[in-house]
């Protein structure tokens, strides 16, 4: 499923977005609530990117479930 499909006209042509994933948005979403949690400075920002990325498709696929399930 894909969040933001658009379709427009230019003037010459149907222009035709067609968005980007739902769960890479729901992923995105997520780690913006994950890093305004975080607290320091930038040692081990390796290991925060990392663990940061995995958690936020962690509550995307958690999210994309719940959506299966109310449907």
């Amino acid at each position: 499923m894909k969040a933001f499909p658009s379709k427009g006209w230019n003037g010459y042509e149907t222009i035709i977005n067609e968005g980007m994933d739902l769960r890479d948005y729901f992923a995105a979403q997520a780690m913006v609530g994950i890093l305004t949690m975080l607290r320091g400075g930038n040692e081990g920002l390796i290991t925060v990117q990392e663990s940061t990325s995995k958690y936020a498709y962690e509550w995307a696929d958690a999210m994309m479930k719940a959506r299966e399930n109310d449907s």
